[in-house]
């Protein structure tokens, strides 16, 4: 078989670091191959992308031990404009790579750079817009496009380059399902179809374990584990140890396991996962459906709430459309939506950084319109995706500490409060550390803190968990579980359904503009069409029991991998 990348135990250390990066690392990339790279955070999954190109070490300094070669060149002795004609390399934001003022000139950017004859770039356009389902779209401003098809011309900008390889870091993790979908169909479409090798780095497990061929797992920066997606999915203890997320099909099975309900393999993608339905012997296994009683409606008045909201933009955008919505003190509630849906709209109304063109919003029984953004901080705490938005201090205590005075709090009350919130984010020990050298989960818990220590009643967070391992959203939803345990009333905005059923227990889904639905979280999951009209997915277990349900002729509302497996007799008890 052709090889197109191999790397010999590869070792890497980062100027001025303590260890290195990449510990003897020795693996083999063969012509026409999906290869998946997954990993915790800290695993050394960016570097190895960065090394494939010669971006490590020839940008970086450091220390490199091995040899890598891609496409027959080493990756030490040929320049990174060289290796760029093998590599094509597409990053985790698609912002960030994109400059063109249309499609069409963001392809020919780089093969112009590279001195490559009109004629054959005006050939090159075409095949490549093709190839990435964006025919069609050449006058197209670049920030017009949706985040699915911003990353699809990222892709089809890199494959202009016609490289041997073309290695993807993160390219869905600010994407929602259906974008995610889109960008995974799209290199599998160019792996068959144009035989283009891939390296992909995502901790889109479900996707993964259905489009790649190989998976090499990475932990301490050591090839821990390297086989196909059937095998390393289907070791869930292992995917555990290193604090990765299972495919939820494959932690289903799992559990079913554990139950003593065994298959002859654990399957990992969905299709797999509901042909196997029959096999578990539902008529003699199957227990009742669960009765999970609604939650009683709150007897208090509205914390939070929307009339008839309106906001048109000056480009003339429509971003919400008559938006009725109340949030009670205490709850926990769950916005989800395509990108574009309009909930960050209706947050920046929340927080009065936009202005109604009809309709109002209210905090308790005022009117936002009244009310000043610092006014609504004393109220409303707001955690944006990217933390390192909200620091600028330099050290930990001092962002805590920073508005606690524009507040009116005396000095006694700021070392007090600003005490409070370290000691409950687990921060007191960091309290002298500059905000920016500490991990991007920590650097969450320090804007959380700021704003615990102003006392909000409200907080939301949007998009706390893009680009996070499992780990680290575990880590920040868990520290919102805290908060709404203190009586907060949390709002939380992902597209990372999975994650919700132990937090949430309300959803509202957005969709152009207006409120699809509103209803608590247990009947909004199971609401497939809904959330398919706004390109959102239900999550693989709900599909489990929805499959459970036709099966059975019973119905059975479940949302998670657990309760799936809890509906079923463990073998003991169903040979009685």
């Amino acid at each position: 078989m052709d090889i197109v990348a191999k790397l010999d135990r590869v070792s890497y250390q980062y100027p001025g670091a303590a260890a290195p990066v990449l510990k003897d690392i020795s693996l083999t990339i063969h012509r026409g191959e999906f290869l998946g790279i997954v990993g915790p955070t800290g695993a050394g999954k960016t570097t190895l992308c960065l090394a494939l190109n010669g971006i490590v070490p020839q940008f970086y300094g450091g220390r490199f031990f091995g040899h890598i070669a891609v496409a027959g060149l080493d990756t030490l002795d040929h320049p990174v404009s060289q290796l760029a004609r093998c590599v094509g390399m597409v990053f985790e934001d698609p912002e960030i790579q994109l400059t063109g003022t249309s499609v069409e000139n963001e392809i020919a950017f780089a093969l112009e750079n590279l001195r490559v004859p009109r004629a054959e770039i005006l050939a090159r356009i075409p095949r490549v817009l093709a190839a990435v389902r964006l025919a069609g779209f050449e006058q197209k401003n670049p920030q017009e496009l949706s985040g699915g098809q911003k990353q699809r011309l990222a892709i089809a900008a890199a494959l202009a380059l016609q490289p041997d390889l073309l290695v993807l870091d993160e390219p869905t993790s600010q994407l929602d399902p259906i974008g995610t979908q889109e960008v995974f169909a799209t290199v599998q479409a160019l792996k068959q179809e144009l035989g283009v090798t891939i390296v992909m780095v995502s901790h889109a497990a479900e996707e993964m374990a259905e489009f790649t061929d190989r998976i090499a797992l990475l932990s301490e920066g050591r090839l821990a584990a390297l086989g196909p997606p059937e095998d390393i999915y289907a070791q869930v203890d292992l995917l555990e140890h290193y604090h990765l997320r299972p495919p939820q099909v494959a932690d289903t099975y799992h559990q079913l396991d554990r139950r003593g309900i065994t298959m002859a393999a654990v399957p990992v993608t969905l299709d797999k996962g509901l042909a196997a339905l029959p096999a578990l012997q539902i008529s003699d296994r199957l227990l009742p459906p669960p009765e999970f009683p609604p939650p009683a409606p709150s007897p208090t008045p509205p914390i939070l709430s929307a009339q008839n909201l309106t906001h048109v933009y000056t480009s003339g955008t429509e971003a919400l459309r008559d938006v009725s919505v109340a949030i009670h003190p205490g709850e926990y509630v769950l916005i989800v939506g395509q990108n574009g849906a309009g909930k960050s709209t209706l947050v920046k109304h929340f927080l009065n950084l936009l202005q109604p063109t009809a309709g109002a919003v209210r905090v308790g029984d005022r009117d936002t319109r009244h009310l000043s953004v610092s006014d609504l901080a004393r109220s409303i705490g707001y955690l944006a995706q990217n933390p390192d938005n909200q620091i600028f201090n330099t050290t930990v205590e001092k962002e805590v500490a920073f508005a606690l005075p524009y507040l009116g709090y005396s000095a006694e009350a700021v070392k007090r409060e600003s005490l409070r919130a370290l000691k409950a984010m687990g921060l007191w020990g960091d309290r002298a550390a500059h905000p920016l050298s500490l991990p991007k989960g920590e650097r969450s818990r320090i804007v959380i803190a700021a704003l615990l220590a102003m006392q909000p009643d409200i907080i939301i967070f949007d998009e706390p968990t893009t680009g996070q391992d499992y780990r680290g959203a575990k880590a920040i939803l868990e520290v919102s579980r805290q908060l709404h345990q203190l009586g907060k009333t949390v709002i939380v905005i992902t597209h990372h359904l999975y994650l919700m059923p132990d937090y949430a227990q309300r959803a509202i889904v957005m969709g152009q503009g207006t409120i699809l639905l509103d209803a608590p979280l247990r009947q909004a999951y199971h609401q497939s069409e809904v959330l398919q009209s706004t390109y959102l997915v239900p999550p693989q277990a709900v599909q489990l029991a929805q499959e459970l349900s036709r099966l059975s002729g019973q119905t059975y509302p479940l949302i998670t991998p657990a309760e799936v497996a809890r509906c079923f007799r463990p073998r003991q008890e169903s040979s009685q």
